[in-house]
């Protein structure tokens, strides 16, 4: 069985606890391929989709948002991902659901795969934040595209909320877009060799390690969705 994993940094997993060798050391004999790239947005995902089609998959995930919401929390992130990509229109809500949605037709029209669309992980830890709430806002995006697309759902963004709301606890950090808790934790990670789990507890944080990328218990709340979606199939 070939699975795919598509997305974004928190997909790719060098920034990030890598969801994906989770996944390759959770399921002997299934080919896992990451198929994330740094600072993706949906739209991107589009355009690089025929690099999924062509290698003809079993199974396929798409993780894909943080930096579409991200965009839509700031207008220097938002400039910042629109050159970068060379994309044409602003990053949106509509255009999230509308390239999300395109996605998954053509996952649909031109492979055999299952295809699982994952609602995207919290920005920071606050239940409280706007950044937050964005993310759930988008997660219900996702909700409805799969819905729509009768593809599979996996409600990523409602367990991390869930699992906040059970540790009741304020954290210590908060998501901001000129925020340096991401370059400090991977300057940590590569140049001191510290883990991202190690980063995490010393910032107060219970799923991320910069209120972006993840820590191993994010991670893998990634990996548990993904794997039920495998062995399912």
């Amino acid at each position: 069985m070939k699975v795919i994993c598509v997305g974004d940094s928190i997909t790719r997993g060098q920034v990030s606890a890598n969801y994906v060798k989770m996944l390759e050391s959770r399921l002997p004999g299934t080919t896992v391929i990451n198929a994330g790239v740094n600072y993706d947005v949906s739209a991107h995902v589009l355009d690089r989709l025929s690099e999924v089609v062509d290698q003809d998959p079993d199974v396929v995930t798409v993780l894909i948002g943080t930096n579409d919401a991200t965009a839509t929390l700031g207008e220097t992130t938002a400039r910042k991902l629109r050159d970068r990509w060379k994309l044409a229109e602003d990053i949106s809500p509509d255009g999230y659901a509308a390239n999300l949605s395109a996605i998954a037709t053509r996952l649909k029209d031109e492979t055999r795969a299952r295809i699982a669309l994952i609602s995207p992980p919290v920005l920071g830890e606050d239940l409280n934040s706007v950044a937050l709430r964005r993310t759930s806002e988008f997660g219900e995006i996702v909700r409805k595209v799969a819905a729509e697309q009768f593809v599979q759902y996996l409600p990523l963004n409602e367990q991390m909320v869930a699992h906040l709301e059970k540790a009741d606890r304020k954290p210590r950090v908060h998501y901001r877009a000129d925020s340096l808790l991401a370059p400090t934790a991977a300057m940590q990670h590569f140049f001191l060799g510290r883990g991202f789990d190690s980063i995490a507890k010393s910032r107060g944080l219970l799923l991320t390690t910069d209120t972006v990328h993840l820590n191993s218990r994010g991670a893998g709340m990634i990996a548990d969705l993904i794997e039920g979606v495998v062995r399912s199939s």
